[in-house]
């Protein structure tokens, strides 16, 4: 097909190429002076030692001259591909006019905020606002909070077990990681946990589809039982995908239900599609596969086009009863990244790249589900699109979360060229989630790379 040829040459064609062992020696320069002149919350380098110096499409090169295939995407912020010629040529011409304008109209902001509308689940499309945000998905989600909020007159959220939802104050509230939460203790009381369909960790312990989703009939009960100890609700909040949790994708019904139950006590719903959005799942927000429409809707990652720091909430036109200045924040007038996430949305529309995820994920997914046939540490593979999760256990039959031998992969598959990253609530998930424009050449070395490292998994 004519876009998969177009795919093929905004990738470096020497990937995966490793010259030096990783970390060669400007890298280790590099590392060494990060840790001396950065903070002890630098994370990511201590799971991979990655000095990148240069990313074109699905590949990245470090500063010693190695070639990676990533299969990361800066945690689903480079859907559209690193440098993507055509994303870039846009940036570079509004970055010789204005970059940063505030909330005053621009013709990039506006014509973003069309987009955006243009492509919302249908429910929304042509009907709903967009309110721009600050740099960071967490900013949506506290966003996201406040109109619940303020729309309701209501105070306590409902959020889901294995969720994550940022960093700030109200975003690490609604996350329900132990390993960001407990430092900072206490935390607002405002937020109660339900279990999410989990299925292959069930808390119930039972099997869909006998199972009915009795989950979701528990989060009915919180709700419709006077004396079940928690308030009338303000919001529910949830990822139609899992992403830090896991990779969890739960059951179809899951979410029609839980937007029956929503609807039927007046509770907004709120789908966090930060790192399932834009385009991440073969449709451009995961809630679209379950055929649900959202009141608020929380975007983000790889809205800025090339990684250009940009959020968003779209809602619902009734919902638009805030304030001016009821949500403000400096850098909510990026017009750099609005017009390269004009640019990418419209790189994707003409070069069918939602037809392209679906198809190229369905053939990593069935690769992975065939290679867990032979391989005894892969306990459970799931996924849509090129959103991929792959649990690493100790058998099949305890299902006993693996974490050892998932970083020892993490390694092994770093130093082979093929950059991967760990999720879930024992960080014993593989989550893969390359950028988009992944050609299938590239897709089937990283997966055998992959292949190569699990069989040598000793962990």
């Amino acid at each position: 097909m004519v876009y998969e040829e177009l795919f093929r040459n905004l990738h470096y064609l020497n990937a995966p190429s490793i010259n030096v062992v990783p970390p060669g020696p400007r890298a280790r320069v590099l590392l060494e002076r990060q840790s001396r002149l950065e903070g002890k919350a630098v994370l990511y380098p201590l799971s991979i030692p990655l000095v990148p110096e240069e990313g074109f499409g699905a590949t990245v090169k470090d500063v010693d001259g190695n070639v990676y295939i990533d299969f990361f995407a800066g945690i689903s912020v480079a859907n559209f591909g690193y440098s993507n010629p055509y994303i870039v040529e846009a940036a570079l011409n509004q970055l010789r006019k204005i970059v940063h304008t505030l909330d005053f109209p621009s013709e990039p902001r506006e014509e973003l905020a069309e987009k955006l509308i243009s492509i919302a689940p249908e429910g929304l499309r042509g009907k709903c606002k967009v309110l721009f945000g600050g740099p960071t998905g967490s900013d949506a989600v506290e966003a996201s909070i406040k109109l619940a909020k303020w729309f309701t007159k209501r105070r306590v959220i409902l959020a889901f077990e294995g969720s994550y939802h940022g960093q700030t104050s109200m975003a690490l509230n609604l996350s329900s990681g132990r390993i960001f939460k407990d430092p900072y203790i206490p935390l607002a009381p405002e937020v109660h946990f339900l279990p999410y369909p989990y299925c292959y960790r069930c808390p119930f312990k039972l099997q869909h589809p006998e199972c009915n989703i009795v989950c979701v009939d528990y989060v009915e009960h919180l709700i419709e039982d006077p004396y079940s100890g928690i308030p009338s609700p303000a919001a529910i909040i949830v990822e139609p995908i899992q992403g830090e949790g896991g990779i969890i994708v739960p059951p179809l019904e899951f979410l029609p239900k839980l937007r029956r139950i929503s609807e039927k006590y007046g509770v907004p719903l709120i789908i966090d599609e930060i790192q399932s959005g834009m385009g991440r799942t073969g449709k451009w927000f995961a809630c679209e596969h379950s055929g649900i429409d959202p009141d608020i809707m929380t975007v983000s990652k790889a809205i800025g086009g090339l990684g250009l720091p940009l959020s968003a909430i779209m809602y619902r036109e009734n919902y638009d009863v805030w304030d001016p200045g009821a949500h403000l924040g400096t850098f909510r007038g990026h017009v750099l990244a609005m017009k390269a996430g004009i640019a990418a949305i419209e790189f994707a529309e003409k070069n069918k790249l939602l037809d392209h995820v679906q198809r190229i994920g369905e053939e990593a997914l069935k690769y992975l589900k065939d290679l867990a046939e032979e391989i005894k540490i892969i306990g459970d593979v799931r996924g849509k699109g090129l959103m991929i999760g792959m649990e690493i256990v100790k058998d099949k039959e305890s299902k006993k979360p693996n974490k050892e031998a998932t970083v020892e992969i993490q390694i092994k598959a770093f130093k082979k060229g093929l950059i991967i990253w760990k999720a879930g609530h024992y960080s014993n998930v593989i989550r893969l989630l390359p950028p988009l424009t992944i050609t299938r050449e590239l897709m089937i070395k990283g997966l055998e790379i992959l292949r190569e490292t699990l069989i040598e998994a000793k962990g």
